[in-house]
């Protein structure tokens, strides 16, 4: 196979590709989920560096297959993908490094995004937010909200120049940044946040030995369910008869 010199998208046409990321769940199908969307965002970019018909066609049909990630990384992967056909163009790389990478990078992305973005840091902003508001702070509940806005948006576009500049050398990187464990840190956060939120709302006087059993109880219910794996649905049943029981407690210890 010859190669002719690849030609490199220019600033506009990687902004193009950069803005259709946001529409990648826009074509979601059960088949290949977000593949359509995939192409759809790299296809100005595909277009500027593959001047052979042929050539451009043999390229969408590689994104056309299954492809699944958290949409917060998919500039990030567009910019790679973007850099690699570039490679691919000019022959210095193979096109089967492509699936290779996308086997790996695309569903180890999918998982950290899922943990850290949908299962943490999405909470996080939630609790944040409802904490402001149960206080009466409205304006700091809108400052928070627009900074981690505008916050996430300077996020994907910095994967997405990364992916682009950087290709292979980015995946280093965010190994370093050891985002699982920020996931579980910050899972710390929100259980402080939620122990905060219930405090503001609390209608009665906070007694602090009972707030300390409530604390324990859910601990010790946390551990049982990820270290000895008891059944969620018994520890349910077993809360609710505590709770029905507390009150009795409460008055015959204040007796």
């Amino acid at each position: 196979m010859t190669h002719t010199l690849a030609r490199t998208p220019d600033r506009r046409t990687l902004m193009t590709c950069f803005a259709r990321t946001y529409l990648v769940m826009a074509a979601f199908n059960t088949k290949g989920m977000q593949n359509i969307g995939l192409v759809s965002a790299m296809e100005p970019g595909l277009r500027a560096i593959h001047e052979d018909p042929a050539a451009l066609a043999r390229a969408r049909r590689r994104y056309l297959k299954h492809y699944n990630s958290h949409p917060f990384w998919t500039p990030l992967l567009v910019g790679l993908f973007l850099a690699l056909e570039r490679d691919i163009a000019r022959g210095s790389l193979p096109p089967e490094m492509l699936e290779q990478v996308k086997g790996t990078t695309v569903y180890t992305l999918s998982a950290i995004g899922d943990s850290l973005f949908g299962g943490t840091l999405q909470a996080t902003w939630a609790l944040a937010t409802i904490c402001l508001l149960a206080s009466g702070n409205r304006t700091g509940a809108v400052l928070v909200g627009a900074v981690l806005f505008v916050a996430l948006q300077a996020f994907k576009l910095t994967g997405f120049w990364l992916g682009w500049r950087d290709a292979f050398k980015v995946l280093p990187r965010l190994k370093r940044l050891n985002l699982i464990n920020w996931g579980r840190r910050l899972k710390y956060v929100n259980a402080l946040l939620l122990v905060l939120l219930w405090a503001i709302v609390w209608p009665g006087e906070v007694v602090w030995w009972s707030w300390l059993a409530t604390v324990g109880l859910l601990s010790a219910a946390a551990w049982l369910v990820s270290r000895l794996l008891v059944i969620r649905e018994l520890l349910v049943v077993l809360v609710i008869g505590a709770m029905a029981f507390w009150p009795w407690f409460v008055r015959a210890v204040a007796h």
